[in-house]
């Protein structure tokens, strides 16, 4: 005998079929199907009438026709099922103790941080059960590396896994540390970022320290251009200095120099140092009195050279030039300046005149009288002008009177009668009028006057002698000057 279990399905909810007729004439028609599916659903009316064979009707919500033959009722059909990591629960056409026969419906639960694909699974008649029930891991989306830094997991992209961001040498991480895997697929924090705020590294040199050259108040100083280390991005050589650069000149003293890197990020970093320049020297030389000094260089500096020259009237004793040296002691002997001592008693007026040469300008004044007018109006106007005749080195050279009565004189030194005639004869000056005659420290005849002259036409004249310009500017350096 055959029992059919027939299910018809609306697309509302569920009917009562009133008409017995009308229902065994539709199971006759499912009855000659092919048994192919099976779909077993809720029934939610039955009905059961005696006819040629007894047919069960049921009317329910759901779209499935299921035909099954008694005797395949109480046969195991599918698979048993077993999951693992979560729990099943079936029902059966024909109760619990027929757990995988055709129909058998089961629900499927997963544990916690598990899934399946379905949470409802049928046996069916091609003794396979309706998809795949499996428990598998919840999975999070892989995540992304963040640039400069990496991650470590507990358990993968797996659910509850625990990961851990972390950035390369030099970066520092910026948003969460940590992110977990959830139950909804999504991880509880993004990516954080690795950002650049370690400042670079660099190493100045050390103090350099030098010596000035001979003659010179400078030191050349080289060093080698440190270089940047930054852990982001290595080897830094766009470096900035403030100073002189290597190679340079560096006057004495203490310099303070620095270097200054950036690195990508912006971050900054800076060294010192210092670069100190010395220079030897000497104990400090003065101008003798009434004489002059000239130094080059600085003047008391390793190889400063300086040169000593006497005021007129005056002869240079010692050494006329000193050099610095390198133990710091002066060259030579010390330099003095000692009053002139004219030697009268030479034979010839050439001889007289040598004791001048490049120390003194003359100016010989030649009359035939000591009663001559113009004589007498010239030695006053010279007498109030001592000054300004020491100053320019003039020395008087007195010639008065006539042969053989003549006299020579040198302020209160008198000359032989015949050394003043050999004076006069070199010079070609008339003894019987006026004149004055001036002669420079090469001993050239620079001036005559037939007639006496102020001083300062005198001093005019002479300021303009070539020899006297460098004088002018030794005086003004040495603050020699006469009182107005």
């Amino acid at each position: 005998m055959l029992v059919v279990l027939i299910t018809i399905v609306s697309n509302t909810e569920a009917e009562t079929v009133e008409n017995p007729d009308q229902l065994c004439h539709q199971c006759q028609k499912i009855a000659a199907l092919s048994i192919q599916t099976f779909i077993w659903v809720e029934i939610f009316h039955s009905l059961t009438h005696t006819h040629t064979h007894t047919h069960t009707h049921t009317l329910t919500q759901k779209v499935s026709v299921v035909v099954i033959p008694l005797s395949s009722l109480g046969t195991p059909w599918c698979a048993p099922i077993k999951v693992k990591h979560g729990d099943v629960s079936c029902r059966t056409p024909r109760g619990e103790h027929y757990r995988n026969v055709m129909g058998t419906r089961c629900k499927i639960r997963c544990k916690q941080g598990y899934e399946t694909q379905s949470s409802e699974v049928v046996c069916m008649a091609s003794k396979h059960w309706s998809s795949n029930y499996a428990c598998r891991e919840i999975r999070c989306p892989k995540l992304n590396m963040p640039a400069n830094g990496g991650y470590k997991c507990s358990d993968g992209s797996y659910f509850n896994s625990r990961c851990e961001f972390f950035c390369s040498p030099g970066y520092s991480l910026k948003g969460q540390k940590t992110a977990t895997c959830q139950h909804s697929k999504v991880w509880s924090a993004g990516v954080p970022t690795c950002v650049d705020i370690d400042p670079p590294k660099i190493k100045c040199p050390n103090l350099k320290d030098k010596w000035a050259e001979p003659g010179k108040l400078t030191a050349r100083v080289t060093w080698d251009t440190p270089e940047g280390v930054d852990t982001a991005d290595g080897i830094l050589t766009d470096v900035i200095l403030k100073g002189k650069p290597s190679k340079s000149d560096f006057p004495e003293g203490l310099h303070k120099m620095s270097y200054t890197v950036f690195d990508r990020a912006g971050n900054k970093g800076s060294c010192r140092f210092t670069v100190r320049v010395r220079v030897r020297r000497c104990s400090s030389l003065f101008p003798p009195d009434n004489g002059y000094m000239k130094c080059d260089s600085d003047g008391d500096n390793y190889g400063a050279n300086c040169e000593f020259k006497c005021t007129g009237g005056y002869e240079l004793q010692g050494s006329a030039a000193r050099v610095c040296q390198y133990g710091l002691t002066w060259s030579g002997t010390d330099t003095t300046c000692a009053a002139m001592n004219i030697n009268v008693g030479v034979q010839t007026a050439a001889a007289l005149l040598d004791q001048f040469y490049e120390k003194r300008r003359l100016l010989i004044i030649s009359a035939p009288t000591a009663a001559n007018h113009n004589y007498r109006f010239q030695m006053t106007n010279l007498q109030h002008a001592q000054c300004g005749l020491d100053l320019r080195h003039v020395t008087v050279i007195e010639l008065v009177g006539t042969y053989p009565a003549q006299v020579g004189r040198i302020r209160h030194r008198l000359l032989p009668p015949g050394l003043a005639l050999q004076l006069r004869l070199l010079l070609q000056i008339p003894q019987r009028s006026f004149q004055m005659v001036l002669v420079d420290k090469q001993g050239m005849d620079k001036q005559r006057y037939p007639f006496p002259i102020t001083a300062a036409e005198l001093f005019t004249t002479i300021d303009t002698f070539p020899l006297r310009k460098d004088e002018m500017m030794l005086q003004q350096e040495a603050g020699q000057a006469c009182q107005s």
